[in-house]
């Protein structure tokens, strides 16, 4: 069994223009060709100009005729022809799908997606086991709204929430979805944003249980070309949604594993899976803007933590945190601005933290602590101390920082989401009760 070539499996089915054209210029061509991105070549680098692109622009009133080169595209990763798809598995976590493919003379060859990784990986090889609803019990808040929602109001909340796809519900099911691929449409013809988003989006939603296997899933996937599956409850209710990258995640440690049992192959290759497992090692625990544990390694230390304390009969807490207004930094000041928050309050907990404790990025701007040996007053105490050092962050022009805290003891018996729970329960009470607060379970 050998790994494909990129330049197998890569698209050349692109759209290029220069850097100097104009934005006009690029939208008419990504109508034109019916893409919904197109590259844009500087010498020998390379950005990519997609559908999240335009409307960032309509809402910001740029003028059309101001060229491609005065706007901030994301600058696309780069990977040669001659290479193998594992060397694309570190990429995984960017948050770019797009890998810039090159010949041997540094000029553009095509386009790697995921979709493209997923479509050379074998069902076969796949974990039978392993089910989505074990990892949606770990995986991020899927996005979605009612059906008599207005358009314009959902563009712009995908354009500040960085989502490529949007579902629509009725009763908590899922009856549509809005993807980049509707919203070139919308643009391309030109229709009435003030309309609700049920007249312009794709239904019915294709979903599976979330009882399905990874193999089944990724299947799914492969089969309907799909760029994620939308997973839903035994009754229909919409459950999540898991990308292919996540899949693919998930699956590398047992694709590696069965690839060592070709011993014709492991001389070629056994070098690079060993640089390959280290490496996705740290990027199947960690998040990859602030470097602290993902909810998947938390999973696991709590575990082991929860263990430890009940053996020696002690104590454990656990503080919820989220940093107040975050959408308000996003929409001022940029989400570089954004990310430059969340790696600060990132290093802020860790400086103050012992080193049994560990922190996790929850997910987007929430936080989770859990603090071995402390007890609910110790953890409340420290809580405040976060709280007062949050006033404290110097970055850039951005205003007062402050985040909003809810603080629970793990009691024997727990299991992890019980605790979480209370301590959610918590931390919305400080919300309501007007952020910038603490407040503990015995206040719900």
């Amino acid at each position: 069994m050998k790994f494909p070539l990129i330049s197998d499996i890569a698209s050349t089915n692109i759209v290029t223009v220069s850097v100097d054209v104009k934005i006009t210029d690029a939208i008419d061509e990504m109508i034109n060709q019916n893409h919904r991105n197109v590259v844009v070549v500087d010498n020998e680098t390379f950005y990519i100009f997609t559908v999240i692109d335009v409307l960032n622009i309509q809402a910001s009133k740029i003028p059309l005729d101001t060229p491609l080169s005065e706007i901030n595209l994301d600058k696309l990763p780069l990977i040669s022809r001659d290479q193998n798809v594992l060397d694309t598995l570190g990429y995984l976590n960017d948050k770019l799908e797009y890998i810039c493919v090159l010949n041997r003379d540094k000029t553009l060859y095509g386009l790697i997606t995921h979709t493209d990784i997923t479509s050379n990986i074998d069902p076969d090889t796949l974990m039978d086991n392993f089910r989505l609803e074990d990892f949606l019990k770990l995986g991020r808040r899927v996005k979605w709204v009612e059906k008599d929602d207005i358009t314009s109001t959902l563009l712009d909340s995908m354009v500040h929430g960085s989502f490529d796809n949007v579902i629509i519900v009725e009763d908590q099911k899922p009856i549509g979805i809005l993807t980049t691929k509707d919203v070139m449409e919308l643009i391309k013809n030109k229709n009435d944003l003030s309309l609700s988003v049920s007249h312009y989006m794709s239904s019915p939603v294709e979903t599976i249980y979330k009882s399905a296997t990874i193999k089944e899933a990724l299947s799914f996937v492969k089969k309907k070309n799909y760029k994620r599956v939308v997973v839903v409850e035994n009754d229909g209710k919409l459950s999540g949604i898991i990308a292919q990258k996540e899949l693919i995640s998930l699956t590398y440690s047992r694709w590696a594993v069965l690839m060592k049992e070709y011993q014709s192959e492991l001389s070629e290759i056994n070098t690079m899976l060993e640089s390959k497992n280290r490496e996705y090692q740290v990027m199947a625990t960690t998040d990859s803007l602030t470097g602290l544990y993902n909810r998947n390694k938390f999973s696991e230390l709590y575990i082991i933590s929860y263990k430890s304390m009940v053996q020696r009969n002690g104590t454990m807490s656990l503080v919820m945190l989220d940093i107040d207004f975050f959408k308000k930094v996003n929409d001022l000041y940029g989400h570089n601005a954004g990310d430059k928050v969340l790696v600060q309050v990132s290093h802020l907990l860790l400086k103050t933290l012992r080193n049994i404790d560990i922190v996790c990025r929850w997910g987007g701007e929430e936080f989770i602590l859990l603090l071995p040996t402390a007890s609910l007053e110790n953890a409340t105490s420290l809580a405040h101390k976060l709280k007062d050092n949050m006033h404290n962050l110097d970055i850039d022009n951005i205003n007062d920082i402050s985040a909003s805290f809810g603080v629970a003891e793990v009691k024997e018996g727990d299991v992890m989401q019980d605790v979480i729970n209370r301590a959610d329960k918590a931390l919305y009470l400080a919300k309501d009760s007007g952020r910038d607060c603490v407040k503990t379970e015995l206040d719900i």
